[in-house]
């Protein structure tokens, strides 16, 4: 609860900033005040605000926003950073062969079906290939995605690369130096490890994601 009531703190803070305000009045959000949380408590509201949203540049450029699917009880939630162009022109998180990686790792290796687990995206929309992806664009997309944590409530959540690790647990070390490990949270576990799509370019790095695997499994 606190990292989502912290996202929409920045994501208000960001959107004040680009509009040029260098300070602000504005009341900051309060824990206990629950009318401050706009985010609906239910996957399909969440999905459909979502869909709908316009609260940055990205949206001008998408086709489709890329939310996350799967079971909404999963144990096991999977995160990567941004939607390919692939999964914008379907609306499909994780298509192309590293979403078949991504699958053959779940199915293969923790022997669950990918339909029994999440995976969703940092960032809900592609960037154009020239595009910058702004402080203020991914600390929007992040309410979205610590609501999904929040209505899901996974016992483990994989993140895949860096950016996706850095994001979720503000913890910027290299992901090489802490790939494979379990980070305790409040309410989960974190194990980072390598986003689908880098294996591909770097095959010599499958066996340390399939270490990485085998702790999930063993956690599970």
């Amino acid at each position: 609860m606190k990292n989502l009531y912290n996202s929409l703190l920045l994501k208000q803070l960001y959107q004040l900033k680009e509009l040029g305000y260098n300070y602000t009045d504005a009341k900051e959000f309060s824990y206990q005040d629950k009318n401050a949380l706009k985010l609906p408590n239910s996957l399909n509201e969440l999905k459909k605000q979502a869909l709908n949203c316009h609260l940055c540049s990205l949206s001008k450029s998408r086709n489709n926003v890329v939310f996350g699917e799967g079971d909404s009880t999963a144990k096991v939630l999977f995160i990567g950073y941004l939607a390919l162009e692939i999964e914008d022109e379907t609306g499909k998180p994780f298509l192309g062969r590293g979403g078949e990686m991504l699958t053959s790792m779940i199915e293969k290796v923790l022997k669950i079906s990918r339909d029994k687990v999440y995976i969703t995206n940092l960032l809900k929309c592609h960037p154009l290939s020239n595009q910058k992806v702004l402080e203020t664009e991914i600390h929007t997309c992040k309410a979205y995605l610590f609501k999904e944590i929040e209505l899901i409530k996974p016992k483990i959540i994989v993140t895949l690369g860096e950016e996706a690790y850095h994001y979720l647990s503000n913890d910027f070390i290299e992901l090489k130096k802490i790939r494979g490990s379990v980070i305790e949270k409040e309410n989960y576990l974190i194990v980072p490890t390598y986003h689908p799509n880098f294996l591909l370019k770097n095959p010599s790095l499958k066996k340390e994601v399939f270490e990485d695997l085998q702790t999930i499994k063993r956690l599970l």
